[in-house]
């Protein structure tokens, strides 16, 4: 039987977790604190982050190191802006032969490394190492709605391991060895989702919208391809299908800014756009446009009236 560990006992984290254990892994839902563990394995479910959802009989809640130490794959599945903390605490039990899956969207805003290469920097090789994203929301994922999602390796065999402890009647889990396009759309998707919905604050109209829908798009495969990606990975799953759920959701930023646990994790990335820029010498007029919003004080329709003021070009 294959171990888990699974660090975060966040909302998705509690339902990669669940999944997994109903595939038939036995898995550590890994607390903060022992004394969340003892409340998580005493109601037997999430209350605070995924109420309903009944912990399956394989799945127990630790704050023991040592459930890390045993597993053949540990998953992140924890805020970006806290995954490197979590690293210095537990990279030091991960096995030296076990899998690595980040279920974090996001980038670091001090480094601006993607969250594969934060762990990579903890001594985790690289073809250890694998990214999960896609249009998932736990909610409905935890309910039994059909979903599908990818996880991305540099070789085939653990990424295709990882797919069966997680493919499901209802959850289709499809395989790719771009981990670097897989990740910068998961986070990228995030800053656009906000974008969008600074344009419905505004009024703009689904005209609007659809435009920064595929330009949007055509920025996150711009940098993805100049930080070696496949341009083809942000038509897909991770890209365009994670962007088109977060529209789906329908949140204009003050409601966005108060969702998923606190933690805005368009907000966070859109804070590194400039370092993503400068880096990989791309245009990204769009993202850069909203960090100025969020971080140089500028009014959000000044900021679109300069996106359409914008020299015309060929698409």
């Amino acid at each position: 039987m294959t171990r888990v560990a699974v660090v975060g006992t966040t909302s998705w984290g509690t339902t990669l977790a669940v999944l997994l254990a109903r595939g038939g892994s036995e898995v550590a839902l890994v607390a903060r604190s022992v004394e969340e563990a003892d409340r998580l394995e005493a109601a037997r479910e999430n209350e605070r982050h995924r109420p309903g959802l009944a912990f399956p009989e394989g799945l127990v809640a630790t704050a023991d190191t040592e459930a890390v130490a045993r597993a053949d794959l540990v998953v992140f599945a924890v805020p970006s802006a806290s995954l490197r903390a979590n690293l210095v605490r537990l990279a030091p039990a991960i096995a030296p032969a076990a899998a690595v899956l980040s279920a974090v969207k996001g980038i670091e805003t001090d480094t601006g490394l993607r969250m594969s290469e934060v762990i990579g920097g903890f001594g985790v090789a690289p073809e250890r190492v694998l990214a999960l994203s896609g249009p998932n929301f736990a909610g409905e994922i935890a309910a039994g709605l059909p979903a599908a999602t990818v996880v991305a390796g540099a070789g085939a065999g653990r990424a295709r391991w990882v797919q069966s402890l997680l493919n499901g009647p209802s959850f289709r889990v499809y395989t790719s060895e771009d981990v670097a396009g897989v990740e910068l759309g998961g986070a990228l998707k995030n800053v656009y989702a906000i974008a969008c919905g600074l344009a419905d604050g505004l009024g703009y109209g689904e005209n609007a919208k659809a435009a920064l829908i595929t330009r949007g798009l055509a920025e996150m495969a711009r940098l993805g391809v100049a930080a070696g990606a496949q341009a083809r990975t942000f038509l897909g799953l991770a890209g365009i299908g994670d962007l088109g759920l977060a529209l789906a959701k329908g949140l204009g930023l003050e409601a966005a800014l108060a969702s998923i646990e606190g933690v805005v994790e368009g907000a966070v990335t859109a804070r590194v756009v400039p370092e993503l820029t400068r880096r990989f010498g791309v245009e990204m007029p769009i993202c850069e446009g909203l960090h100025a919003v969020l971080y140089g004080g500028k009014a959000a329709a000044e900021a679109g009236r300069e996106l359409m003021a914008r020299a015309a070009k060929d698409e």
